[in-house]
């Protein structure tokens, strides 16, 4: 179950794990992130069946076998962990999306979805089998013990950390802790020969899922938001009244990558952009139990001036309530991809022995009646394969490779033609740069060098980075061809041979990360994107949008 987002930060921090080129994915993240679309409040489930008799002979079933593998199969068994297993597989037969976690696993699964967490506060990543930090969090317990970029972790607690292949997982269980309690690290500074102990003190670090919030020009705002968490809807709302006090006037929400996570606060969000009493979203299950429908009801924020929404492939349930819920009402113009098409609602149930079911109830609907839901009646691998299946005809790259059926037309307030059958059309297209999948650029990411080159450059350059403001890095600073080339030697040295075709090819997109990552060194999130944007296409669509007036569909119908 993957999905491929457009490319994020370098980081790979405590709340948001990224993988080292020499660690396997890791497959309950990977579920979580398909499986955010869960529907909060008490476990209204009871012991009943509609078909008691037949549930009664399965449970009796699987005893009896689980019963005699343990007690006479050859070797010795782990029944729990057969049961578990089992527990998945029967679960797949229902739906992609419904999903067993086992106890051991429930905590590290509902971190994705909290507010916060105990830790040292440090982004990190894993060049070459050392742990090497990529920035302190700022204002955390490592900004304020002396962690800099570019130290590289040599052991934890007197434990070694470097050269064992260490997966980022596991790094993850050293680093975080109980709020209080002292972790010693050794680190390597650059042009320092011998180690250094710093002791931490672990504390609350925030688990923010607004990513960046500030402003493109003086009265365009942005905000991006990476999952709908426990505290996303409070975040937005402090960043939202902080660019409205600085003067915008027109706001791009970036939900480029999001897999959701809690609805309620996808729907207050989206109640702060629409006005009077309006259908946000609807559910639809099995009975009248799990039949919901939310309106909007609060005065909000924001609800006239131009908004764009931007989304993508890996842009998933919540976020798509949301996306859906604004095109549906003429609030907001949509920019991107086709989204995802997760559509179901997850219900989570708490089992006795600590772990915790998360079975789909329900389907979710556009206030239009679109199921956001793509269909899932091949089976689980053609459903996993839906991504690549796009990739492979096309339809991330030309709009005309998209077909629906006439079944599937929807129509908005204003009587604009939208369509249903599994995520959310954009109302502009805008391609995927192809430069992201040249076998070149692909091994680059994946074997980490580009972040790895951008902060060795940042710790030989720190002085006169930080001589620069960061108003004067965006406008002066350039990756020259010098720089690409040193790229493409440590490349060569990590066993990728040099192809100066291949790197013209993409030498333009090399360049904006590589400047990009630099900025994230030296100034910090907000730069890092400021870079990224300066090559987003996305974005550069929205912007022109919000020029013309089309970011703001229903004044614009209303006009003519």
């Amino acid at each position: 179950m993957t999905i491929e987002p457009t490319p994020q930060p370098t980081s790979a921090s405590e709340p948001k794990p990224r993988n080292s080129r020499r660690q396997v994915r890791q497959p309950l993240l990977l579920a979580l992130a398909l499986a955010c679309g869960v529907l909060l409040g008490s476990n209204p489930f009871r012991p009943s069946s509609q078909n008691p008799d037949g549930t009664v002979r399965g449970y009796l079933k699987f005893k009896e076998i689980l019963s005699y593998v343990d007690r006479d199969y050859v070797d010795s068994v782990d029944a729990e962990a057969l049961s578990d297993y089992a527990i998945a597989r029967m679960l797949e037969q229902l739906d992609p999306h419904s999903v067993f976690i086992p106890a051991k696993q429930q905590q590290q699964a509902s971190s994705f979805l909290q507010s916060d967490f105990d830790g040292v506060g440090v982004e990190f990543n894993i060049f070459h089998d050392t742990v090497t930090v990529v920035a302190p969090l700022s204002g955390g317990p490592a900004e304020l013990s002396g962690l800099q970029p570019g130290d590289r972790i040599m052991a934890v607690n007197g434990e070694r950390v470097s050269g064992i292949h260490i997966t980022t997982e596991q790094m993850f269980g050293k680093l975080r802790g109980t709020r209080g309690s002292k972790v010693v690290l050794q680190l390597l500074r650059h042009h320092q020969v011998k180690p250094l102990n710093v002791a931490v003190i672990r504390n609350r670090i925030p688990n923010n899922s607004v990513d960046v919030s500030y402003l493109l020009d003086k009265q365009t705002g942005y905000i991006k938001i990476s999952r709908f968490a426990s505290g996303t809807y409070d975040e937005f709302k402090q960043a939202l009244g902080d660019l409205r006090r600085q003067g915008m006037t027109s706001l791009v929400l970036d939900l480029r990558g999001n897999p959701g996570g809690y609805l309620d606060r996808a729907t207050k969000l989206a109640d702060e952009f629409i006005g009077g009493t309006r259908k946000i979203v609807y559910t639809d299950g099995k009975g009248d139990q799990y039949d919901t429908q939310t309106f909007s009801r609060v005065a909000g924020e924001f609800e006239e001036g131009p908004l764009v929404v931007l989304v993508d492939e890996g842009s998933a349930s919540a976020a798509e309530v949301v996306a859906g819920a604004l095109q549906d009402h003429d609030r907001a113009l949509v920019v991107g991809r086709r989204t995802y098409g997760k559509g179901l609602v997850q219900q989570p149930i708490a089992l006795n022995d600590g772990s915790e079911l998360r079975l789909t109830i329900a389907r979710y609907y556009t206030p239009s009646g679109r199921s956001i839901q793509k269909s899932y009646r091949k089976g689980l691998a053609a459903y996993e394969q839906d991504l690549q299946n796009r990739l492979r005809h096309g339809e991330l790259f030309h709009a005309d490779s998209i077909h629906f059926a006439d079944s599937l037309r929807y129509h908005t307030d204003h009587g604009r033609t939208v369509y249903g059958g599994g995520g959310i059309m954009p109302d502009i297209f805008v391609p995927r740069d192809t430069t992201a999948f040249s076998a070149y650029y692909t091994r680059l990411q994946s074997h980490n060098l580009v972040r790895e080159y951008a902060l060795n450059y940042f710790q030989e350059h720190k002085a006169e980075l930080e001589a620069l403001r960061p108003e004067q890095f965006l406008n002066t600073f350039r990756i020259n061809d010098a720089q690409l080339q040193a790229l493409a030697q440590m490349a060569a040295r990590d066993g990728m041979p040099a192809n100066p075709t291949h790197l013209r090819n993409c030498a333009s997109l090399l360049r904006n990360q590589i400047k990009a990552y630099i900025a994230r060194s030296a100034y910090g999130k907000q730069t890092y994107y400021a870079v990224l944007h300066q090559q987003d296409t996305e974005l550069k669509q929205a912007v022109q949008a919000m020029g013309n007036g089309s970011a703001n569909p229903m004044q614009k119908l209303s006009m003519n």
